[in-house]
């Protein structure tokens, strides 16, 4: 994780917590990098933090290929969220409803999640 940040109680309904920047970051900014969350993974209690991003439908960051960008400007205090269809098996539910809409949240095929999310990237890094 780039910018300074912590863990606390989410806002999202339900969430448990989440993560929230320190800092501002600018739109297309990195805020994490891939880690080994593999070993991680409901094996163990010691999470790395970036386990904290919560799902959004509008989130207000971009998950591509592991790396999470900054779709917006965002200021100290912001909680990063990503859409969770982008980190699904195709056609995987998630345990739970979007706590905003109710709406399932799906995985979407891998095709459709790296062409929509390589044009997210394209025209974020285009406009900065």
């Amino acid at each position: 994780i780039l910018p300074r940040y912590h863990i606390a109680a989410s806002r999202i309904p339900g969430a448990g917590k989440g993560l929230f920047l320190d800092e501002a970051v600018a739109a297309g900014s990195l805020v994490t990098a891939p880690d080994d969350i593999e070993k991680y993974q409901t094996v163990s209690p010691e999470w790395p933090d970036e386990c904290y991003i919560n799902h959004a439908f509008e989130p207000n960051g971009l998950c591509h290929l592991g790396f999470v960008f900054a779709l917006a400007d965002l200021g100290a205090g912001a909680e990063i969220t990503v859409d969770y269809r982008h980190l699904l098996a195709p056609g995987q539910r998630e345990d739970f409803d979007d706590a905003v809409t109710g709406r399932a949240i799906i995985g979407y095929d891998w095709r459709e999640s790296l062409r929509a999310t390589t044009a997210q990237l394209h025209a974020l890094m285009s406009a900065a």
